[in-house]
Formats: C-alpha cells, structure tokens, sequence
C-alpha cells in the first residue's frame, strides 16, 4: 500500500525514553546518566506538553536531491505494502517523472499509493499528471487547490509545507527536500543546498499515523472517503538504533507552536554553540531575543542565510535585521554558491534539527509543517561539520564593520521590504494571531 501526503499533525505517543523516566505527578523529567545540563536540555525541549522522544531509532542525514531521490526511489522499490508522500512542490520535470515511475512500479505490485500535493507550492502542476498517476493507481489529492491570488485571508496562506516520505512500516524520510529538479535547468548554477533524513526504528510509526491523520482531513475535503486504515501493516523488521529522536509538526489545532517552542527553549539553554541555516530567516522578537541573550551569555551563535536573492521581498526583509545581530556578536554568513534551500540547526554539538519549518511568521504560524530532531552526538558533529565545510569553502561572512556602510538607499530598501512583510502579516490575520498565541 503506498501513500503521497504532503503535511500532518502530530499523534500522541505511547513511547518513552528507556533512560529515563517520567514522575507521574510532577511530571518531572530524570536522567539516569549524564550531565546535568544534557538533563535540563531534555526537560526544556521535550516535556511531556510536546512531542514525544522515542529512543532506539537510526537517522540518517542526506545532503541535496541527488542524495534524497536515489534513496526515496530504492525505498518504493523496496515497497511490500503501502507508500505515502507528502510534498509541497511536484514539478512535472525529469525528476517528477522519475518519481512518478516509481510509484507505478510500486503500484503494479499491488502496493497502496497515496499522494497529497499542496495546492499552493504546485498550483502550475498539469492537470496531465495527476492524471497519470491516478490511472497508475496512485491515490492523488490537492491540499487546498482553490487559490486566490486577490486574498491575504490565513486560511490561503496555511499551506501544507511538510515534505514527508513513509514506507511500511520501515522507513520514514522527512526534510526539506520537494519533488523537483535538484537544479535550475536553464544554468550551471550547482544544485539546491538542502537536508533531509531517514528515519528507522519507532519512530517511523509516530510520522505513518500522522500522515494517515493528514490524508484523512484531505480527503474528506472532498467528500471522499479517505480515512487511511493501516493497522494491519506488518510490524517493521529494521533493527533501528540507539538514536533518540522526536517528531515535531506545526498544524492549525493542537502543535501550534511546537517547532517554535522547541527551537525557543533549545536556544535559552545553550551553553557552547548555536548554528542555524535557513532560506527564508524573519525570527519575532522572542526569537531575536533568545539568539541575542545566547550570544551575551559567551554562546557563539552562527547563521548561514541566503545569499542569492530568489524571493526579492523576502531576502531584503531578512537583511533589515542583519546590523542587530551583528552588534550583538553573532556571526552571519551568506550561502552563495547556489540557492539555500536548508531549514536545520545544531546546539551543544548534539541537539540538532531537520525538517520543512524556516525560521519566519508563515512557517511557525501558518503552514504545516515538520521537523526531525535528534539528540546524538555523532549525528549532530557529522550536522555540524556539513554546515561548517559550507560556510569555509561557499558561503561569505558578513563582517559588521562593511555592513555599517552599506550605502542608505540599501538600508532604506531593507527596512521598507521589512515593513511590507509586516503589513502583509497584518492583513493576513498573522498579527493578531499572534498576539492571542502570547496572551494564551
């Protein structure tokens, strides 16, 4: 059985971490071993009010499509029973195609093929192939498809952001990586710099029934029956591993405010480093705040952020803010070899995340999305020295004394995209959902 989602929410786990365990009434979080900042570190992103951290679990990082496709690919070949995928761009390109074929061959062997494509993120997808994958027995559905572009209405902006591939019961790929060519057709410019992760152990059953949850709102949109039954699945033969691992959404209902809380209390608890690389970075206040006290408290902070400008409005807004963080010490470098694509970041050299959410209001407060995050050194070291490599060899530091002369006409065109990107938020409905998030 194979299944195409492209978002979900985040069930409740019956999961806990085999070294620790949990007081009933205080609700307080005890470490058997290690440091007691590693503990406080645990209590503050993963308490019982968020999403569950199920140990015994092998995540894998993958780097770029030319990564991530091959090994979606083998996982449908793979395929005894049921296929799901989440994504919210499906291009029509030689790597739809590509993907396309493979969920057909899945089909054929009588495997469960569901696709949900968010309206929005593939509202240039042919009709074409829908079709064609429909008439391969893949299960396809539109998330949101009517699309106005004369509405700042939220419930147009809360897109399905989630790229999510589940395989069985044995394997789970989430990150930011979308169905489309790994780079730009028309130049030579290298491939999209992005992650993504494979997920094996239990944790892969936390991300299947919040796919199968997804689908299932999707599909009674329509008024189909869509309700996605999968409990009947054998259970998974991975042997897993020893990795501790959660599973972080954002929705419109129970987790809104998830990722962001974790990122939050992730941040107020560093001690040594923060690196964080995003495509699209417009932190809040609070956000800004907690990178800011980080680096007063001697915590280096690091971002890698776009260099190229692929969404005009969006790159000078993100720049408006570039002299506060620079004054506070924190280091900035610009990505410039390609287009940044990532949404990840290391703290402490061990917590680290991977996953579809950027750091800005239509992520965090709008969009469904998904995030891995890892508590594991090796993991978040080989997470690190990726970012690291990147920022020596193809990123450029911006140094905050050649920042301050940037000429005034740039500062002013900063600072008006910011507050256009405000207004915008406003008219949405973003500011006073805000607000109302605080005062809760």
């Amino acid at each position: 059985m194979v299944f195409l989602i492209i978002s979900g929410e985040n069930p409740d786990s019956a999961y806990q971490r085999k070294d620790f365990k949990i007081e009933d009434e205080r609700r307080v979080i005890v470490m058997s071993h290690g440091k007691r900042h590693r503990r406080n570190l645990y209590q503050a992103i993963f308490p019982a009010s968020l999403s569950r951290f199920i140990p015994g679990n092998q995540v894998t990082l993958i780097q770029n499509g030319e990564a991530y496709f091959p090994a979606i690919e083998a996982a449908f070949d793979r395929a005894r029973h049921e296929i799901i995928l989440e994504t919210y761009i499906y291009e029509n390109d030689a790597t739809g195609q590509r993907i396309a074929d493979a969920l057909k061959r899945a089909a054929l062997r009588g495997v469960s093929v569901t696709v949900l494509i968010d309206g929005y993120g593939s509202k240039d997808l042919p009709r074409s192939m829908l079709d064609r994958l429909r008439a391969d027995g893949v299960k396809a559905l539109i998330y949101r498809a009517k699309i106005s572009p004369w509405t700042f209405r939220r419930v147009r902006l809360r897109r399905m952001h989630r790229k999510i591939v589940v395989v069985d019961r044995e394997i789970a790929f989430v990150g930011g990586v979308n169905i489309i060519d790994d780079r730009e057709t028309t130049s030579d410019m290298p491939p999209r710099y992005d992650y993504a992760v494979a997920v094996e152990g239990p944790l892969v059953d936390v991300i299947r029934l919040s796919a199968q949850r997804l689908w299932s709102i999707a599909a009674w949109s329509y008024f189909r029956k869509g309700t996605v039954r999968g409990g009947a699945l054998p259970v998974s033969t991975s042997a897993g591993g020893n990795m501790s691992a959660a599973f972080l959404v954002r929705d419109n209902f129970r987790h809104r405010r998830d990722i962001e809380t974790a990122y939050m209390r992730a941040l107020e608890q560093a001690e040594s480093e923060i690196i964080l690389a995003h495509a699209y970075f417009l932190p809040g206040l609070n956000f800004r705040h907690a990178l800011i006290n980080a680096a007063g408290r001697g915590v280096r902070v690091v971002l890698l952020l776009q260099g190229r400008v692929e969404y005009r409005l969006q790159h000078y807004a993100s720049r408006a803010l570039y002299g506060t963080f620079l004054d506070a010490g924190i280091e900035i470098y610009e990505y410039r070899r390609s287009f940044l694509h990532a949404k990840v970041a290391v703290i402490d050299g061990h917590w680290a995340t991977v996953g579809s959410s950027n750091i800005d209001p239509f992520s965090l407060l709008l969009s469904r999305e998904a995030n891995i995050a890892v508590d594991d050194k090796e993991f978040g070291m080989t997470l690190a020295q990726s970012l690291k490599q990147t920022m020596e060899t193809d990123s450029l530091r911006i140094l905050r004394d050649n920042w301050k002369q940037q000429p005034a006409y740039f500062r002013f065109m900063s600072w008006l995209s910011y507050g256009l990107l405000r207004l915008m938020m406003g008219i949405s409905g973003y500011a006073r959902e805000n607000s109302r998030t605080k005062s809760e």
